[in-house]
C-alpha cells in the first residue's frame, strides 16, 4: 500500500501528464469527428444505383449518412440488407428524415400518420438513433391549428421513439420563421412540445436565409440542437444553396458554439449543386476537415 505522499505525488503526475496530452487529444477527437452527409444530395444518384452511389460517398471520407424516402424499405431495400450494406462500407445512418403526413387522407408510407410504430421498429433495425420530421407541405401548414396539430403528432410520435431507444426531432425550413396569424410557427413547435421528446435539427442555411442566427437559436434553445444541416449561403441577391465555405455563413461562429447547442452530428446537405453533386459534397468535405472539425 502507498503512504498518502506518494498517492499524491501519483495524482500529480497523472494530472501533469493529462494536461499535456490534452492538445493532442483534442486533436484526435477533431480529427475523427464523422462528418454526415444528407442523401437527399444525391436523390438522382441513389435512385439509380443506390449501393455505387454509397460507396462514393464514403471513399470522400464520409463516415455516416442520413436517410430520407423510407417507405418501409431504404432506396429499395430492406432495413437488414440496408444495414448490412452500410457496415460493408463503413458507414452508419444515425439520422433519417420522415413525413407527417397529417393533412392527407392516405398518409404516405412511412409517414408520421402511417404505422409509425413499424418505421421507429425499421429504423433501430438499421442502427438509426434520431427519427427526424423533414418538411411540412403547404397544405400542412395553413394555419396555427395545424401546427398545434402538429406538435400534439410530435410529442406522441417522440413518445414511440422514446420506447425504442430513439429520438424524435424536427427540421427546419425558413417557412417556420415567418409570421403566421402574428406568431412564429417555429416557436408554436419548440414550445408545444416536450424538449425532451423533440429535440432540433437546424438548418443553418434555411435558418440563415430566415434571419435567424443559429448561434442565437443555441442560446434559446440551449442543448436541444442536438442535430445540424451544414449547408452554405452563396454572396448573391438570391441567396442560392452553395459549397460550405463558398458563401456567407459564418460556420467558425457556428461550430465554436457547438457545446451550447449540445450538437452531436451533422449532415452536409446541398439542395441543388450547379454540377455533378459528388463534386459539391467533395469541395464541401475538404472545407470542414480543413477549417472546422478543429473547432469541435
Amino acid at each position: 500500500m502507498i503512504n498518502r505522499k506518494e498517492f499524491i505525488r501519483q495524482v500529480c503526475l497523472l494530472s501533469a501528464g493529462s494536461l499535456a496530452a490534452g492538445p493532442s487529444i483534442a486533436g484526435a477527437f477533431a480529427k475523427d469527428h464523422a462528418i454526415g452527409l444528407q442523401l437527399y444530395t444525391l436523390r438522382a444518384e441513389m435512385a439509380k444505383d443506390p449501393v455505387g452511389t454509397l460507396k462514393k460517398v464514403a471513399a470522400l471520407g464520409f463516415s455516416e449518412v442520413e436517410n430520407f424516402g423510407y417507405n418501409g424499405k431504404f432506396f429499395g431495400m430492406e432495413p437488414v440488407e440496408y444495414r448490412k450494406t452500410l457496415n460493408d462500407l463503413g458507414l452508419k445512418a444515425p439520422s433519417g428524415h420522415y413525413l407527417w403526413g397529417g393533412a392527407s387522407p392516405t398518409p404516405p408510407p412511412g409517414s408520421i400518420r402511417a404505422n409509425w410504430k413499424q418505421s421507429v421498429e425499421d429504423a433501430a433495425t438499421i442502427g438509426q438513433k434520431y427519427m427526424v420530421l423533414a418538411f411540412l407541405f403547404p397544405n400542412e401548414r395553413q394555419s396555427l391549428d395545424q401546427y398545434k396539430k402538429v406538435t400534439e403528432d410530435l410529442n406522441k410520435a417522440g413518445e414511440d421513439c422514446a420506447k425504442a431507444g430513439l429520438q424524435l426531432a424536427y427540421h427546419n425550413h425558413d417557412f417556420e420563421f415567418q409570421a403566421l396569424e402574428g406568431t412564429l410557427p417555429f416557436n408554436i413547435l419548440m414550445s408545444g412540445t416536450d424538449s425532451a421528446a423533440v429535440k432540433i435539427e437546424l438548418d443553418l442555411y434555411w435558418a440563415s436565409k430566415a434571419g435567424q442566427p443559429p448561434v442565437d437559436l443555441f442560446r434559446k434553445y440551449e442543448k436541444r440542437v442536438e442535430l445540424w444541416h451544414v449547408k452554405d449561403m452563396d454572396k448573391t441577391e438570391k441567396k442560392f444553396f452553395t459549397e460550405v465555405g463558398n458563401g456567407v455563413i459564418d460556420f467558425n461562429a457556428i461550430f465554436k458554439a457547438h457545446k451550447q447547442s449540445g450538437m452531436k452530428h451533422f449532415f452536409v446537405e446541398q439542395d441543388q449543386c450547379p454540377g455533378n453533386p459528388l463534386d459539391s459534397i467533395s469541395q464541401s468535405i475538404g472545407y470542414i476537415k480543413k477549417n472546422l472539425l478543429k473547432l469541435v
